[in-house]
């Protein structure tokens, strides 16, 4: 991903209005980040914990959606719709998103289960501890960096199509 300002991801949302810009917190860090290291941005609201935020990268173009996080309220363990991770219950929630255009101004949304903390992006990138005679294939982990990001921006442009 290419580097941005704080600007630059302030105008990029797809489907947030005047109050979700006017309360929106970039992480702490956010001057730290390594964008190169990216294929996707993602991170939780430090100061609304109910919301999140992603930033993809489509053709030179950035577009972001504003994330509402439901109750997870659940105790059994649950996979990642994002890196296709298992994760314990209360790491992975479920994620929606209003719809960008006139199908959000009458109440459509899609939805996700994701990593709770929108870590998906370091995640899949944890070596697997391997069995004592397996040997990791060449490639896997690319395989696995590449499927995350075709899924995170599908989950995005399911969003904003038709817009």
């Amino acid at each position: 991903m290419r580097a941005l300002t704080e600007a630059e991801v302030r105008s990029s949302f797809v489907n947030a209005d005047a109050d979700d810009l006017r309360i929106m917190q970039l992480p702490h860090d956010f001057v730290l980040v390594d964008w190169d290291y990216l294929d996707f941005f993602a991170w939780r609201d430090p100061s609304a914990g109910k919301r999140g935020y992603v930033l993809i990268q489509h053709d030179r173009e950035i577009k972001g959606v504003v994330l509402r996080v439901s109750d997870s309220g659940r105790a059994r363990n649950g996979m990642c719709n994002i890196c296709h991770l298992m994760q314990p219950g209360n790491q992975v929630a479920l994620f929606s998103a209003r719809r960008a255009g006139a199908a959000g101004e009458r109440g459509d949304s899609v939805g996700t289960y994701i990593c709770a903390d929108l870590s998906c992006h370091d995640n899949v990138r944890l070596a697997h501890p391997l069995a004592p005679n397996e040997v990791r294939a060449p490639g896997q982990a690319d395989y696995r960096l590449d499927g995350t990001r075709r899924r995170m921006e599908a989950f995005v442009a399911r969003v904003w199509e038709h817009v």
